[in-house]
């Protein structure tokens, strides 16, 4: 046993240092890849005039590609990836529960039943800023209805809040399918675009609320990050190292619904990389959450980078939704898992 967790050990700091390096490769090559390719010299020179360290500007249009459009992509990318990988960790923790993440507790279907609302039925009423609110309000209202189903029966274990997120999940699943045939018809791609989930609304005035849904999370993850390493003992013994287990999952659920709501609001629904990342992780990091976190953060964003790369490249000059491929790298996942009796 301590030989694998010195092996661990060793391994985890190259390992960080290669995905922080599979990152900014990733990330050239989403700024580099698209309708219009654009030369990796390019692409580094661009960039270096936007930030000040030359004044050698890229001609043509391609400064505007690279810093106006694709950048805003790809810091997108790297945040909401981020974000939903340490949401599935920590979901997956306080409900002993390894296929949890936004999907299962209905957080993501809230915040696609606000967003489609606007869409189909309600329109621009506050600006650019109508569909973050709507999407934020529909994921809290999930998570608050949740939360009142668990505490209205008899116990409120982690089996109930999932029961519960499932009940939820349907009912905005429904709710999104009924918006979208009452309503406006001829926003049926654009529903489609935010239920597939997508980076193309990106722009520098967005970004800013990716990273706060990203940071909140992650600070959250990180501050706690010890309280979350005692439920691996078990609730009881959870409880008598001094943590107050049934207030800690409400609370970690109701700021994995702010964070979730925050991301859905600027990329659409993305499923299975809060359920995917911490599995991959798990090997790599171990158990404790600190490493697990951080781990979990880096290698979201790797996954969402490449899977991004994918939708933009694969049926060139149409672009897939990020769903699809998110959702087929799933469900692989999870009939491998099920080989292997690791879940």
């Amino acid at each position: 046993m301590s030989k694998n967790v010195n092996r661990r050990h060793k391994a985890f700091t190259p390992a960080m240092m290669a995905g922080a390096a599979l990152v900014a490769a990733l990330a050239l090559l989403s700024i580099a890849y698209g309708s219009t390719v654009i030369a990796l010299p390019d692409v580094v020179a661009a960039l270096a005039h936007a930030v000040g360290f030359d004044t050698h500007s890229v001609s043509g249009p391609v400064g505007k590609i690279v810093v106006d459009l694709r950048l805003p992509r790809t810091l997108l990318a790297i945040a909401v990836g981020a974000g939903l990988g340490v949401v599935g960790v920590l979901l997956q923790t306080v409900t002993r529960n390894d296929l949890a993440d936004p999907f299962l507790f209905g957080l993501s279907s809230g915040a696609a039943a606000g967003a489609v609302s606007v869409i189909t039925v309600f329109g621009d009423s506050f600006g650019i800023w109508t569909l973050p609110v709507a999407a934020f309000t529909g994921g809290m209202l999930a998570a608050a209805v949740v939360l009142l189903l668990v505490s209205r029966v008899t116990g409120q274990g982690p089996e109930r809040l999932i029961l519960a997120g499932l009940a939820v999940s349907f009912m905005f699943t429904a709710l999104t399918n009924y918006l979208v045939f009452a309503g406006d018809q001829r926003a049926a791609h654009s529903v489609l675009f935010l239920t597939m989930g997508g980076l193309g609304l990106a722009r520098w005035d967005n970004i800013g609320l990716a990273g706060l849904g990203a940071g909140i999370i992650l600070a959250y993850g990180l501050w706690n990050h010890r309280r979350f390493d005692a439920f691996l003992a078990g609730e009881n013994a959870a409880e008598s190292l001094g943590v107050p287990v049934a207030r800690m999952r409400r609370t970690t659920f109701l700021v994995a619904a702010l964070s979730t709501a925050i991301l859905v609001s600027v990329a659409g629904v993305i499923g299975f990389v809060g359920l995917m990342i911490p599995h991959l992780c798990r090997p790599l990091a171990g158990p404790l959450h600190l490493r697990l976190i951080a781990s979990s953060a880096l290698f979201g964003a790797v996954l969402l980078l490449a899977s991004d790369l994918l939708a933009r490249t694969l049926l060139p000059p149409q672009e897939l939704p990020i769903g699809i491929i998110t959702s087929s790298l799933g469900a692989f996942f999870v009939v491998t898992m099920l080989i292997r009796n690791r879940l």
